[in-house]
């Protein structure tokens, strides 16, 4: 029987999330020989190129390093393409997958909760909206080893 996840693209940027979402997606990429794909949604496109008549960022400059960042991590990544997308990160992401083929996006998720209040969340979007199962994967938290129950006591003895 063929296998149903033949084309599988994580979706990249330099977030820790993104970092472990690719680790997912290469173990998923060895476990069903599927073809690869990292696609990163370049800058938002109403970004304003000039303030009282001075140019700031251009937003051909940024696209072209988006680019050019894009093509460096695809170069790293044996077997791997790389798509770059234009737009509001979480439409783009999801007319590229349908317009491309992709049968499983893999996203990291959780870069916090003011990001994710104020740009709204790209995973919440690709989860509700993609035309494929997306793969949401959240970055391990960091927390503190548990203390003994004897410490504790200790710090309770004055």
């Amino acid at each position: 029987m063929a296998s149903l996840i033949r084309h599988i693209a994580c979706c990249i940027d330099d977030s820790p999330a993104s970092e472990v979402a690719l680790g997912y997606t290469r173990e998923l990429v060895a476990a069903t020989g599927a073809r690869f794909t990292l696609v990163h949604a370049g800058p938002f496109p109403l970004l304003v190129d000039e303030v009282n008549g001075r140019a700031v960022v251009r937003r051909e400059d940024l696209n072209a390093a988006a680019r050019a960042w894009l093509e460096r991590r695809a170069s790293d990544e044996p077997g791997a393409a790389g798509a770059f997308v234009q737009g509001v990160a979480g439409p783009a992401l999801c007319e590229w997958a349908a317009d491309a083929g992709v049968d499983l996006l893999v996203t990291g998720g959780g870069n916090g909760r003011l990001r994710g209040l104020l740009l709204g969340s790209v995973s919440r979007h690709l989860v509700d909206h993609a035309p494929c199962p997306v793969l949401v994967v959240r970055r391990p938290q960091t927390r503190p080893a548990p203390r003994a129950a004897a410490e504790d006591a200790e710090d309770l003895i004055p």
